[in-house]
């Protein structure tokens, strides 16, 4: 079975479900030890789930059958030194958010007390003191409606207590793993009260991370790498491994090895181009790697139906509000760079990994810096010394995700002058190819363009299709058809005007090397051999326009028949 959405490893390892080894991240951590340890890469690319690897391999009494025929089993001496040998917390900070900072607070609370219950044992523990036992039952400390409550202190000191707690009880120092670390600053910077957040991280990962002589290894994942300054200020023997460093590059994400493996474990090696045009390349360090989610989503699609076709899984996993706030901020120069990366292209960048949310927004530049963080661009070759690289868009899924909020952004950009907009829709029911012509190319001159140049033709001529598509949904009265079967084929677009018995059928062509005449005309042509005004006519319309509109680059020239 493929393990879609389950990210616990003593499930997928205990119900059959197919797991592709990571345990190998185990080793390396172990062989280059560091005190603190974060992982930086964009989501979905396998974090929790190597956490829950990590807790089950960490924690005292786990079942070592668990990790049998894996690449860590066959190092005996780390497993028989560190194989369920510690106490472990855990948590999640995922969910910890909310409009202001109190309700954040509450929902951090909830994330840490319910952790904490798992060692309900300590409340009784005779290896404890009075006042130790006293520290533990603060931090599960629930109010008459059962939410978890801590004062400041308490929440501020909540991992620092548990770690000596644990440690005292089992004579062994804890691991702490913190997962999605950077969703609560993030939510925080959204919702105004940043400040209050980055000084409660501070003090909770101060506490427990630095000088802290309980802790044995410490382990957070996260999308982006916050400043050191900013919440680990003081922090000695702390290493953070990002999507440019080499150590553990392979263990997040999916190899082509391992993709193939897959694919020929559930039939679908025939789908391996389309596979890795969708979902490769991604660069992490010197390693080329797969987005996991998608890979397993796909291969799922293709148990239920072998023809299925690559589909867009990553974007629903978030609304992806980076490119969003991107396009909308962007500068004239940032539009012609967007534009070359969507044509498949590539821009050069310097790219600082470590800053702080507030300084995020402080430069246009650093907007580069989060979405490289964040997957939405990936490295190309070797980076310089100052950090300056060539990024590119990953693949197809991703790209997707940019001409889908250029298109958003268009659309609302056009809504803005509704006057401008219903003069040009009416040239076309008055067969004015001149103001249409005029029109169109004025819209085409503000958009983000967003042909591709490794693509056929077809697919270059839905770019202007989805433009004018935009537009006439603007209008009221008019029945906007896309490429609906009529006659001998599907025309691009039909309208019917009902109120004044106007049908209006349009063709779009890709003018190769700015070849208009000859495209309109064989535009028009095609209108005319395959009958697209069929259906129009019977459906009571009784003038009809027919237009054939080539279009090169930002320009366009329309011809009526």
């Amino acid at each position: 079975m493929l393990p879609v959405g389950i990210e616990n490893f003593e499930r997928i390892r205990t119900e059959d479900f197919y797991y592709v080894d990571k345990t190998g991240l185990i080793r390396d951590l172990l062989r280059n030890m560091a005190y603190v340890n974060l992982f930086t890469r964009p989501r979905r690319f396998g974090k929790t789930l190597n956490m829950s690897m990590l807790k089950y391999f960490f924690e005292t009494g786990t079942d070592s059958r668990l990790f049998d025929g894996l690449v860590i089993s066959e190092e005996k001496e780390l497993c028989e030194r560190y194989m369920g040998k510690f106490p472990v917390i855990s948590i999640s900070l995922k969910n910890v958010s909310g409009r202001n900072f109190e309700t954040a607070k509450s929902m951090m609370c909830s994330a840490i007390g319910n952790e904490a219950m798992r060692f309900s044992y300590l409340e009784q523990s005779e290896r404890l003191t009075e006042r130790e036992r006293q520290r533990y039952t603060a931090v599960v400390h629930l109010d008459a409606e059962g939410a978890f409550v801590m004062s400041d202190k308490i929440l501020q000191d909540s991992l620092l207590i548990l770690s000596q707690c644990l440690w005292k009880h089992y004579g062994q120092k804890a691991v702490i793993l913190v997962d999605e670390y950077d969703v609560p600053l993030d939510k925080a910077y959204q919702a105004g009260y940043y400040d209050d957040m980055v000084e409660l991280f501070r003090n909770l990962f101060g506490q427990a991370f630095k000088t802290n002589d309980s802790l044995f290894l410490a382990v957070l994942t996260g999308c982006l790498r916050v400043s050191k300054e900013s919440i680990f200020t003081g922090l000695n023997n702390f290493s953070v491994y990002t999507v440019k460093d080499v150590q553990y590059n392979e263990y997040f994400g999916f190899t082509d090895r391992e993709v193939r493996e897959m694919l020929a474990c559930y039939g679908g090696m025939e789908k391996y181009d389309a596979v890795r045009k969708w979902y490769d390349g991604y660069r992490f360090g010197k390693v080329d790697v797969y987005c996991p989610w998608d890979v397993i989503n796909y291969c799922h699609a293709l148990k239920m139906d072998p023809a299925a076709r690559p589909q867009n899984y990553w974007i629903n996993t978030s609304g992806n509000d980076i490119i969003r706030k991107f396009i909308h901020g962007a500068r004239e120069s940032t539009k012609a760079e967007i534009e070359r990366l969507v044509e498949g292209g590539s821009i050069r960048k310097k790219i600082r990994q470590e800053l702080t949310y507030r300084e995020l927004d402080a430069k246009a530049d650093h907007l580069w810096s989060l979405l490289f963080t964040t997957g939405y661009l990936t490295q190309c070759g070797e980076a310089e010394e100052d950090g300056t690289m060539e990024l590119a868009i990953p693949n197809r899924e991703v790209r997707w995700i940019f001409v889908d909020q250029i298109q958003e952004w268009f659309e609302e950009e056009m809504a803005k002058d509704s006057r401008k907009l219903e003069n040009f829709c009416r040239a076309f029911e008055e067969n004015d190819t001149a103001a249409i012509e005029e029109g169109f190319n004025a819209y085409l001159s503000k958009t983000i363009s967003i042909r591709d140049n490794n693509v056929r033709r077809t697919m270059k001529e839905n770019f202007y299709h989805g433009i004018l598509l935009g537009i006439f949904g603007n209008m009221d009265g008019w029945q906007v058809s896309s490429n609906a079967e009529s006659g001998e084929g599907y025309s691009d677009i039909s309208i019917e005007v009902a109120c004044r018995e106007i049908g209006i059928v349009i063709e779009l062509k890709y003018a190769e090397n700015a070849g208009f005449d000859e495209a309109c005309r064989a535009a028009l042509q095609q209108i005319l051999d395959r009958r697209y005004e069929e259906t129009l006519v019977k459906d009571g319309m009784k003038t009809i326009y027919r237009y054939g509109i080539a279009c090169y680059k930002k320009r366009c020239k329309v011809l009526a028949g």
